[in-house]
């Protein structure tokens, strides 16, 4: 680190942000230690010293394999999720499909899906991927991520869940794949006021079933499998008392196979259900 990009971490430090975060502001708004950079810096500190997310600060953040341009439009991608995708990769390599088709229902950055359709290219499998969403604006930003990696095996869909894809993809896709809002609006209230930077509608669902947050799960559940090819499956993130009824919706739609798999802090959160 350059004296002068020593001199702005003390800085910032001094004003009141962590060292670590304020590493990263110096290297993402300093490079090479360019003085003339110094306002730009100051700026994106007074975003983080207000509250806003040090993701939307720098503009973008890593998942799995991939750099995602992420802002407040869409949800902030979380560690707990790549293991979504770990779960999916594993169940699409079990199907033995040569080219999968595959639906990221509410997709936000297209963290899931993107990073599926990456990892897949790099194991010689060309996937195909719809990325669905109701907000255009996540869309726009995913959509920028795929051209940012170069994904182009990627189309984009304005919809609320199943509800404007194209027909002729019944019965024909291999994984469905979700991270849907599960959070109660009981429980929003209690939760780190720093998500209330991110869209409400990405974080929060209606109860069902008795459940908190659960009627958005609960949707999904229970439209994937006619959309799914005789051999596809649904991996669905969870809030971690939804296990239960996430199985009771699976089994009743008409799922064959139906697991629910802890995360690595060893609570229930994943969903996988099988025709």
């Amino acid at each position: 680190m350059t004296d002068v990009n020593a001199e702005l971490v003390s800085e910032l430090v001094d004003a009141g942000l962590d060292r670590r975060e304020a590493r990263w502001l110096v290297e993402e708004f300093v490079p090479g230690g360019d003085p003339d950079a110094a306002p730009a810096l100051r700026v994106a500190a007074k975003r983080r010293l207000n509250g806003e997310p040090l993701q939307y600060v720098i503009g973008h953040w890593p998942f799995r394999t991939l750099d995602l341009d992420v802002d407040e439009r869409v949800l902030i991608p979380r560690p707990e999720t790549e293991g979504l995708v770990d779960v999916a990769l594993r169940e699409l390599a079990a199907c033995e499909v040569a080219a999968p088709l595959i639906v990221d229902l509410g997709c936000g950055s297209g963290a899931i899906g993107l990073s599926l359709l990456d990892e897949l290219r790099q194991r010689g499998v060309a996937a195909t991927l719809v990325a669905v969403d109701e907000s255009l604006d996540a869309l726009a930003l995913a959509r920028r991520n795929a051209l940012k990696h170069r994904l182009h095996a990627a189309s984009f869909v304005h919809s609320s869940w199943f509800e404007s894809l194209d027909p002729s993809l019944r019965a024909h896709v291999d994984l469905v794949v979700a991270n849907p809002p599960y959070v109660s609006e009981a429980e929003f209230v209690t939760l780190d006021p720093v998500l209330r930077h991110e869209p409400r509608g990405a974080i929060v669902s209606p109860d069902a079933s008795g459940v908190g947050g659960f009627d958005d799960v609960e949707h999904v559940i229970q439209g994937a499998s006619q959309w799914l090819a005789p051999r596809g499956v649904l991996v669905l993130e969870h809030a971690n008392t939804h296990r239960e009824a996430a199985l009771d919706v699976a089994r009743a739609a008409g799922f064959s196979h139906v697991e629910d798999l802890d995360d690595l802090a060893g609570q229930p959160r994943v969903l996988v259900a099988r025709r």
